[in-house]
């Protein structure tokens, strides 16, 4: 059940069915394209008079088009409707300790352009660097009616200013990463914890059957956690709900770059992992100077080859992991979790470790999916197409 929250409420219109219905037709056209007005009406409940007054009024504003005709279940011939992707672009961008991304996608999520450069630490600097480096991407594609940008951060974000509110790995704090680009574009702008997109992206594109509840927890620089329950993204009173890399996970731990101590991120990321390898390379010899500059996947292909150093720093971060998952279980009892990072590239030893902790620690273990996105797919970039998306085919909200 769900409570009416009588100091700040919205009562609905004739406006508010229509859009509903607006876009239950939308999002089914986008999943089930192409599909007859027919097959339409009976997957939504909605007369056939009401889906072709939508459907007219979707071609209208070139949303959708007709496609090749089909054959309904009384044998007659209809016009099968679809999106019409040379409509729009979405424009996407990932922001990244290191480097920052920028997309051009359509309607259904697929990428036809991208950029990448390198991400500048001052933040007033960085600003001015995405704004131009924007204006330069949409300057050569003039034909394209390009319905907002979506920004994927590695950052608590005020939902209600969309600032950052503070960006440990970034070392940002209250950043306003979209007037100027309003300004610049005049188009929306979204922007959103990386964790919370990947979450989007598994709703909108995943590859798996459709959950409700689900986590994903990024493993990068830090770790993040994007929680959905009940269909709905969890942000909390201000925006940064589900920060749980920064849960402390040992007392009077190692310190971490939010200020606090033990956090989880400091024993399961990407920068723990190779703190723990140089750290054990350094009781056991002089450390090769090649070995400085490690990165990530090195370790991961050492770790493979069977360096000893290399396997424990890798084996550690796996159990802080699954240690960390088993609390979100415990905690939420979603339905799937779904690992994104690089560490998914060691998929099969990492994962074992990580089911043996949750299966000894959550007696819930049972009814969990435990899943690796694949990289490949972009799943933080991904989510910043998705932020878009929602405000078109996702139900309105009423309060």
């Amino acid at each position: 059940m769900r409570k009416i929250d009588l100091s700040a409420f919205q009562t609905a219109t004739n406006f508010t069915t229509r859009d509903i219905n607006r876009r239950i037709v939308l999002d089914l056209i986008r999943t089930q394209q192409p599909i007859s007005r027919a097959d339409i009406a009976r997957r939504s409940g909605l007369q056939r008079s009401t889906i072709t007054q939508i459907a007219d009024q979707l071609i209208a504003q070139n949303w959708i088009e007709e496609g090749e005709a089909g054959r309904n279940i009384r044998g007659r011939k209809s016009r099968l409707l679809q999106l019409n992707l040379e409509r729009a672009g979405i424009l996407g961008i990932n922001v990244r300790p290191l480097q920052t991304t920028i997309a051009q996608a359509d309607l259904n999520g697929r990428f036809h352009a991208q950029e990448s450069f390198l991400t500048p630490r001052d933040p007033e600097h960085f600003v001015r660097e995405l704004t131009r480096r924007v204006r330069a991407f949409l300057a050569p594609r003039p034909g394209i009616r390009w319905e907002g940008i979506g920004i994927s951060v590695p950052g608590a974000v005020d939902q209600r200013t969309q600032r950052i509110i503070f960006s440990p790995n970034l070392g940002w704090r209250d950043l306003d990463l979209s007037h100027e680009l309003k300004q610049v574009t005049g188009l929306g702008v979204t922007v959103e914890n990386a964790s919370n997109a990947c979450a989007l992206a598994e709703i909108w594109f995943g590859r798996a059957a459709p959950v409700r509840n689900l986590i994903t927890v990024t493993v990068a620089e830090g770790i993040g956690t994007g929680i959905i329950l009940n269909g709905e993204l969890v942000h909390g009173a201000s925006g940064a709900g589900g920060e749980f890399g920064h849960v402390t996970l040992v007392e009077d731990g190692l310190p971490c770059p939010c200020g606090n101590r033990g956090c989880w991120e400091r024993y399961s990321s990407n920068s723990a992992a190779l703190d723990w390898h140089h750290q054990l390379e350094h009781k056991r010899q002089a450390i090769p100077e090649a070995m400085h500059g490690l990165s990530f996947p090195e370790l991961m292909q050492r770790a493979a080859e069977g360096e000893p150093s290399a396997a424990a720093a890798l084996d550690r971060a796996a159990h802080y992991l699954g240690v960390g998952i088993a609390m979100l279980v415990t905690g939420f009892a979603p339905e799937r979790v779904v690992v994104i990072g690089e560490i998914t590239q060691a998929w099969p030893r990492v994962s074992a470790i990580i089911q043996e902790i949750v299966r000894r620690r959550c007696g819930m273990y049972q009814a969990v999916e435990l899943l690796a996105a694949n990289e490949a797919d972009q799943p933080r970039l991904r989510g910043a197409i998705a932020m878009v998306l929602q405000h078109y085919f996702a139900a309105p909200r009423i309060a």
